[in-house]
């Protein structure tokens, strides 16, 4: 075998190599610009903003958002009126309301009154998925009894939580709140109250949750409206 005759069977391949890998950096190059026009979600991360449709900020949120399956186990406190806010922002928009609540028939008891909390954010510069999930394992870590609720934009659940006090073991301060997220749109609607055992106990969590994932249903159907 001449001497040379590997060497350019050599110099063939790598011409060969280098060809053909040319030809498949244009063929990558051609696949990842149609990927990047045909479909964006391929090539987006986790920070790339995700979609708001049809989602649109309220003026008044109390209106938009009102919890009335809530308002069914409660009403208004008389001596407290419902305050509400919005913002608008180039990176994001959000609108809140704040309610104080009685419960009907609750009489003298620490378990009459109670307060509501409504929020929803409109992301327009982040995605808030990976935040929206690792706040729901800080819930779990804090002994939120945490529940998936199915359904509800693309991911949603309950939180709960009944918890004794530190000197009196007879009181208990109670929350629950279901948040919601949807593409770039976040929502979640937050109750607390108090009772003491053996008195008049406060609602249920099955009423509770019965309760704010109906008003979650209605809250995002109106922020779409």
């Amino acid at each position: 075998m001449p001497a040379g005759g590997g060497a350019r069977r050599s110099g063939g391949n790598l011409r060969r190599n280098a060809v053909w890998a040319f030809v498949g950096a244009l063929l990558a190059s051609a696949g990842w610009a149609t990927a990047v026009l045909v479909v964006p979600d391929l090539v987006s991360t986790d920070a790339s903003p995700r979609p708001l449709g049809a989602y649109r900020l309220s003026d008044d949120f109390c209106t938009t958002g009102r919890p009335s399956s809530l308002l069914r186990l409660y009403s208004v406190s008389d001596s407290s009126a419902p305050t509400h806010h919005s913002d608008r922002h180039p990176a994001l928009d959000s609108m809140n309301c704040s309610m104080s609540l009685k419960r009907s028939g609750a009489g003298t008891s620490d378990s009459e009154y109670a307060s509501a909390y409504l929020r929803a954010d409109l992301h327009k510069a982040v995605n808030p998925a990976p935040e929206f999930a690792a706040a729901k394992e800080v819930y779990r870590a804090r002994d939120y009894q945490v529940t998936d609720v199915p359904g509800l934009g693309e991911e949603a659940y309950f939180l709960y939580k009944d918890d004794p006090g530190a000197s009196d073991k007879t009181w208990h301060s109670v929350s629950a709140e279901l948040d919601v997220r949807d593409g770039g749109m976040t929502y979640y609607i937050s109750w607390s109250a108090s009772y003491t055992e053996g008195k008049t106990k406060v609602p249920s969590k099955e009423e509770l949750r019965t309760a704010l994932q109906s008003d979650g249903w209605d809250a995002v159907r109106a922020m779409r409206k």
